[in-house]
C-alpha cells in the first residue's frame, strides 16, 4: 500500500506541474514510455533494485533512458529526483496514478476488462458505449486476458467488480451444492 501512496503524492505533483506547464498530455505519454521500458527491461530494474548501484548510477542511467526516449524536460528532471530519493522502484505506480489523475480531471473513467481470450472488436465497441451510457463520463477500455477464467467477462468500472465470469459461476454453484448437501462441507470451502 505504501507504493500506493507514494506513487499517488508524485503523481499529483507531476501532473499539477504538467498542467501548469500546458503540458500534461506529454508528460502522460512520456511517463507511458518509461513505463513500458520498465516492464521490457530487466536490466533496468535490476539497476534501480541493486544497491551497489547509488544514486549519481541510478540517476545517470534515467538521464540516458530519458534523453534517448525524448522525454519531456519535466519528466528528465522528475526522474532524476526519484533517483536521488530512491524512489525509482515505484514508477509503474506512479504511472498508474497519473494515469487515473489525467483521466478524472478530463471526465474519464478507466473501466478494465478481463476476458478467458480476446473477444471480436464489436464486442469491446458496445461495452464502451454501454459504460459511456451508464456513468456519463467517457471510457478508457483496458483489456486483459486471464484464460483461468475459462470464459465470461469480468469488468471493472470505478472500484466496483461485475464478475460475469465462468469461473465466478462456478464457484457459486459448488457453494450452493455443499450447502445443500452437508452444512460441514460448506463449511470447509
Amino acid at each position: 500500500m505504501i507504493g500506493g501512496a507514494v506513487g499517488k503524492r508524485y503523481a499529483t505533483a507531476l501532473h499539477e506541474l504538467a498542467a501548469e506547464k500546458g503540458a500534461a498530455d506529454a508528460v502522460g505519454k512520456d511517463l507511458a514510455s518509461l513505463r513500458a521500458a520498465w516492464e521490457t527491461s530487466e536490466d533496468l530494474r535490476n539497476v534501480v533494485r541493486n544497491p551497489q548501484f547509488g544514486a549519481e548510477a541510478k540517476r545517470n542511467v534515467v538521464s540516458a533512458l530519458t534523453d534517448r526516449l525524448g522525454c519531456h524536460t519535466i519528466v528528465k528532471n522528475a526522474m532524476r529526483l526519484l533517483a536521488d530519493r530512491g524512489r525509482l522502484e515505484h514508477l509503474p505506480s506512479i504511472v498508474e496514478a497519473y494515469e487515473r489523475i489525467a483521466e478524472a480531471r478530463a471526465g474519464r473513467i478507466r473501466a478494465e476488462v478481463v476476458t478467458a481470450k480476446a473477444l471480436p472488436e464489436p464486442y469491446y465497441q458496445q461495452l464502451v458505449a454501454r459504460l459511456a451510457q451508464a456513468t456519463g463520463k467517457d471510457v478508457v477500455l483496458v483489456r486483459r486476458e486471464d484464460p483461468s477464467l475459462i470464459g465470461g467477462v469480468v469488468t471493472t468500472v470505478g472500484g466496483r467488480v461485475f464478475d460475469g465470469s465462468l469461473k465466478h459461476r462456478l464457484a457459486g454453484l459448488r457453494a450452493q451444492l455443499l450447502a445443500s448437501t452437508d452444512p460441514a462441507l460448506a463449511a470447509e470451502r
